[in-house]
């Protein structure tokens, strides 16, 4: 007796033949089978299913954060467009959010949902937030503002993605204005420096120049280096542009605190060189008028001479330590 068989394929429901039947298609095959998958996973559109959670949480966080924090945000905005100081306020969130970018390549996977360290943190802030305005700490509402960003990232997305958003969002600090009795005891001991620091160079240049506190002697000038003098505008760019350098450079951490490092001392040049050349100016020209302009353009100027200076200081370090990529190229080329 006779078995009928059949001679065409048989579809059987088992996960072995399925992923034998999957190591015997060609290549052409699976990236069409991989589309396929993609698709429907997709919905047949550019955004995953997956992403969508995270567009929606982060939209609710931005939302949440604007309007708890609007009078701050409104405050600190004046502050940016009325103290010459913080005015580099405005180029800080761009700033931040780029480095999110430069680092998405290592971005871990979000769990989307609430996270309970996030929401200690968050809480924890709200309190301290609560308290600061019992208090009249007005400064406390800035400090906060940073940290309940990371609160908020750690609790929509878990602790792998605020770790990984940290050093990025810690450059937010930036744009926050120091509290006033910090800042003026930070004023007084950059005045002296720049004072002294500027007279000397000026003596070295043959001019007659006597320090008298924060005043310079200027021959029949009188050359007065005032708070807003101070080189603490100065400071914040340079530690900025310090951080994301150090951000953004394949270094080690080292290096990376070298660069930070490098902001001091490149701050002070940078700042008695202004009142070096404004003193010049102030002996060569006449009029309050063209004095003034030359105050303040110099003071605009000296930010461009602190980053050039900072950008040799990188040229330095990467020549004198290059790194694992520059010395395999060179190893390739020697074989």
């Amino acid at each position: 007796m006779k078995k009928n068989r059949r001679k065409g394929p048989t579809l059987v429901m088992s996960d072995n033949v399925a992923e034998a039947g999957l190591s015997d298609a060609t290549p052409a095959q699976l990236s069409t089978e991989g589309d396929a998958v993609a698709s429907s996973a997709t919905g047949g559109g550019g955004v995953s299913i997956a992403s969508l959670p995270v567009i929606a949480s982060l939209f609710l966080g931005a939302a949440t954060l604007a309007w708890a924090y609007w009078p701050t945000w409104v405050s600190l905005a004046t502050v940016w467009e009325r103290e010459p100081d913080y005015s580099h306020g405005w180029f800080v969130i761009p700033i931040a959010l780029y480095l999110l970018w430069s680092t998405k390549q290592s971005m871990p996977a979000a769990k989307i949902g609430i996270h309970v360290g996030g929401l200690i943190l968050v809480l924890s802030l709200v309190a301290l937030r609560v308290f600061g305005r019992w208090a009249y700490f007005d400064f406390v509402d800035g400090i906060t503002l940073p940290l309940t960003v990371i609160g908020f990232v750690w609790v929509l997305f878990g602790s792998a993605w605020a770790r990984w958003s940290l050093p990025a969002l810690i450059f937010l600090f930036f744009m926050i204005p120091l509290p006033f009795r910090i800042e003026n005891e930070l004023s007084r001991p950059l005045q002296w420096i720049a004072t002294n620091l500027s007279t000397y160079t000026l003596q070295l240049l043959g001019r007659p120049a006597i320090p008298e506190g924060t005043t310079i002697l200027l021959g029949d000038q009188t050359l007065e280096v005032e708070r807003a003098c101070s080189g603490l505008r100065i400071f914040f760019g340079v530690f900025a542009l310090a951080y994301a350098t150090a951000f953004l450079a394949k270094r080690v951490w080292w290096e990376r605190v070298i660069l930070i490092g490098a902001a001091i001392p490149i701050a002070l040049i940078a700042n008695a060189t202004r009142i070096v050349l404004t003193g010049l100016f102030y002996e060569w020209l006449d009029g309050e008028k063209a004095r003034q302009l030359v105050h303040d353009w110099a003071g605009y100027f000296m930010i461009g001479v602190a980053a050039s200076l900072f950008g040799l200081t990188l040229l330095y370090l990467r020549r004198l330590v290059p790194d694992g990529e520059s010395v395999d190229r060179v190893a390739l080329r020697r074989a």
